[in-house]
């Protein structure tokens, strides 16, 4: 991680509150308390809330993360207006959030089993300083979502040897998404399944720890 990294991660850590929505009575909700104990060692405020979480009552949140361990149909309305800074890798909420098209298997879904990435956009702070080309991220073979964004995305990475299918990708605030929706903040698709986050190598957890400091950059004092 380079010294403008650390840098970034120990201004931001200071001060960011970050919400972390889960199914907590979901077996696989361990690993969303595992990302927690995770951002907590990095020195970030995370509360784990439950699906059932209005988006209209959060106060004095800089970050919204939606896990993929959460039953879209359930989540409230309002997510998708929300005015905060939010990552995903539920591939089948991407079409509520107006991030991706409606069509399963075709504008969002999952892979079943790999572990490497194809990095498209090394110059950008997303890829982590990472060498662009095939990364391998997991340290074993497991699912990995995608999504299709609109034109106004930034592609940092698809799954390996499937372009199709962008892993990691995100839009600035005011870009344009899918169905003509205006971005109202940071959005990010991050690759993540259920219950992967724990099987990312060091370069995974690299990509993730780079995209919370990127999504939280519009808290930074001047």
């Amino acid at each position: 991680m380079s010294i403008c990294m650390l840098t970034a991660t120990s201004i931001f850590a200071k001060s960011a509150n970050i919400m972390l929505v889960s199914q907590i009575q979901s077996p696989s909700s361990v690993t969303d308390f595992s990302i927690q104990k995770h951002l907590q060692n990095l020195g970030y405020d995370v509360q784990v809330v439950d699906q059932t979480q209005s988006p209209n009552q959060i106060k004095n949140i800089d970050l919204v993360i939606i896990s993929s361990t959460v039953a879209s149909k359930n989540l409230k309305q309002g997510w998708r207006q929300l005015a905060i800074p939010l990552l995903t890798w539920e591939n089948d909420y991407l079409d509520d959030l107006a991030m991706t098209g409606k069509r399963s298997n075709t504008d969002f879904g999952e892979v079943e089993k790999d572990r490497h990435l194809w990095m498209v956009n090394a110059p950008h702070l997303l890829s982590a300083n990472l060498t662009a080309g095939t990364l391998n991220v997991y340290q074993a073979q497991a699912p990995m979502s995608w999504g299709n964004p609109g034109l106004g995305a930034t592609i940092i990475a698809t799954i390996y040897g499937q372009p199709e299918k962008p892993a990691i990708w995100a839009y600035e605030k005011g870009a344009t998404m899918d169905y003509e929706t205006v971005a109202p903040a940071k959005r990010m698709m991050f690759f993540l399944n259920n219950d992967t986050f724990t099987n990312l190598n060091q370069d995974g957890l690299k990509l993730f720890d780079t995209a919370i400091v990127w999504l939280l950059s519009h808290t930074q004092k001047n």
